[in-house]
């Protein structure tokens, strides 16, 4: 009988995981890889660049955040001429990684080559075909509509979103258009299931899990995965995610833990409640959180708001505003996300219908 996994039981595993341990920033899900496990997802990884037309003549960069980076240049590296690990931070830094490395290829989030192209428009004045891009391939994130098109357009490049294990970056499928399917890279390891049962969705559902069943893996071999990833059924083949559901949001490529924000918060004496707003006004995703205290006397008081702020920062490497609410709240109240892009549909999964 198969296990039905979390992020949040692979993180509470961690303690006794053994081999390469794949950890999220905030260590909320820590995915084991043994030496035949890291070998197997090195090989999908190659699968999936050559799927997205990267040959041997090809300079790839990497601008992922970790772990995801770290595996897909090493993988890079057997497929083509040369492969280099830039990071996901500074456009000015990436431009000049691209052009110094000569870079065919570029690995990023559908936001970070987003905003790499409209700073190379707005602040840097330079040609995206400049570049000389030859192969873009996104994966990490949601991306927004038209997305795959725009960038191929833009830079004169084949552009392929690759579906990858949230869990550690691992490529999973991929897609060469918007309206296609995800084509996987191997059979058996990527499914759907219903949202709030542990089983597969029923014929006519209008939303389902992605799951991830590694069936090769040393430990996990006999587990499903939820990914916190909801798509659409319908047609043939297995559909892209457009939503998450759960205890964690995906923001600029990063799994941001609500219960840890939770936590936090409850440390701090005062606060009755918070909303974790998320937008994508522009090319990257923005985050501001408003806390809502229990007493007028602390509104306007700087040292709690910078004690909010270190919490925060604490939590994970994705830049987070703080705000606070000029109306107080005598009831504390649990709290709640609205996420303005509409991909995050709920922390309970049996409320989403």
């Amino acid at each position: 009988m198969a296990r039905w996994l979390t992020r949040d039981d692979l993180g509470a595993a961690a303690r006794a995981a053994e081999g390469l341990l794949l950890v999220s920033p905030d260590v909320s899900s820590a995915f084991p890889l043994s030496q035949d496990d890291r070998a197997a997802a090195a090989g999908l990884t190659a699968a999936a660049l050559r799927a997205a037309g990267v040959g041997e003549r090809d300079r790839v960069a990497v601008a992922l955040a970790e772990p995801a980076g770290a595996l897909w240049s090493a993988a890079a590296a057997d497929v083509a001429q040369a492969a280099a690990d830039v990071g996901p931070r500074g456009r000015m830094r990436l431009h000049h990684a691209l052009s110094a490395l000569r870079a065919t290829t570029l690995v990023a989030t559908p936001t970070g080559a987003m905003d790499l192209l409209a700073r190379l428009h707005l602040e840097f004045l330079l040609d995206p075909l400049d570049l000389g891009l030859r192969n873009i391939v996104l994966t990490g994130e949601i991306a927004s509509k038209r997305t795959i098109g725009y960038l191929a357009d833009e830079f004169g490049a084949r552009v392929t979103e690759v579906y990858a294990s949230p869990f550690g970056g691992t490529p999973l499928a991929w897609r060469a258009a918007e309206e296609d399917p995800l084509t996987p890279l191997a059979d058996g390891m990527l499914g759907l299931a219903a949202l709030a049962k542990d089983e597969a969705p029923a014929a006519g559902t209008a939303l389902a899990e992605l799951v991830v069943t590694p069936y090769g893996h040393s430990t996990l071999g006999d587990a499903v995965l939820r990914t916190g990833q909801v798509a659409r059924p319908g047609g043939a083949g297995i559909p892209a995610p457009d939503h998450t559901v759960g205890e964690h949001v995906l923001v600029r490529g990063v799994w941001l833990a609500l219960p840890r924000i939770e936590k936090a918060l409850s440390k701090i004496d005062g606060v009755a409640g918070w909303d974790l707003a998320i937008s994508r006004q522009g090319t990257l995703d923005a985050a501001v959180l408003t806390v809502t205290f229990n007493r007028e006397s602390l509104v306007g008081n700087p040292m709690w708001r910078s004690r909010i702020q270190q919490a925060v920062q604490a939590l994970t490497p994705v830049s987070i505003g703080v705000e606070i609410a000029q109306d107080v709240s005598d009831t504390p109240r649990p709290g709640t996300v609205n996420d303005l892009r509409g991909h995050h549909l709920g922390r309970d999964r049996a409320l989403i219908t």
